[in-house]
C-alpha cells in the first residue's frame, strides 16, 4: 500500500507559509508599482498545469489599444547571484509562455492583442522591496 504524504509540520511547514506570504507581499508591491505606471490589472496568480502567471496586465497605447503584458515577479534578498531576473532562464521562460498560451485560450477577448513578457526584479525587504521593471524581458521565438 502507498503512503499518504502529509504537509510538513514545525519549521518546514512554517517556512513554506512564510515563503508564500513573502511572495504575496512582493507581488502586491509589483502590482501597485505597475498600476502606478499606468498599467491595468487583468489577472493575478493564474495557475495552469504547465505553469503560473504572476501578473497579467494591460498596457494601453495612446490610441486606446492595449498590449497584454505577462509579468513574472522574481525576488532575491540580494543581487549576489545575479538578482531575480537572472533566475528567469529558458526553462522558466518556456513555462511562462505555455501558461500565457493557455491564458489566451481561456480568455478569447485577448487573443488578437499584442503580447509582451516583462519581469519585475525585486530585492531587499519583502515588505518594501526595491523594484526594477524590465519591459520586454524575453520574446517568443517563431
Amino acid at each position: 500500500m502507498g503512503h499518504l504524504q502529509r504537509r510538513p509540520r514545525g519549521a518546514a511547514g512554517r517556512g513554506l507559509s512564510h515563503t508564500r506570504a513573502r511572495g504575496g507581499a512582493v507581488e502586491d508591491a509589483a502590482r501597485e508599482y505597475l498600476l502606478g505606471a499606468g498599467l491595468e490589472a487583468v489577472a493575478a496568480n493564474a495557475s495552469y498545469r504547465l505553469g503560473e502567471l504572476d501578473l497579467v496586465m494591460l498596457d494601453r497605447e495612446a490610441d486606446g489599444a492595449g498590449v497584454l503584458v505577462f509579468v513574472e515577479v522574481r525576488f532575491r534578498r540580494s543581487d549576489s547571484h545575479g538578482g531575480g531576473a537572472a533566475s528567469v532562464d529558458w526553462r522558466k521562460q518556456r513555462r511562462i509562455i505555455r501558461a500565457a498560451q493557455l491564458f489566451l485560450l481561456k480568455h478569447p477577448q485577448f487573443v488578437d492583442a499584442p503580447c509582451r513578457f516583462d519581469v519585475v526584479d525585486a530585492s531587499g525587504d519583502p515588505q518594501s522591496p526595491t523594484l526594477e521593471w524590465i519591459r520586454d524581458a524575453f520574446r517568443v521565438d517563431g
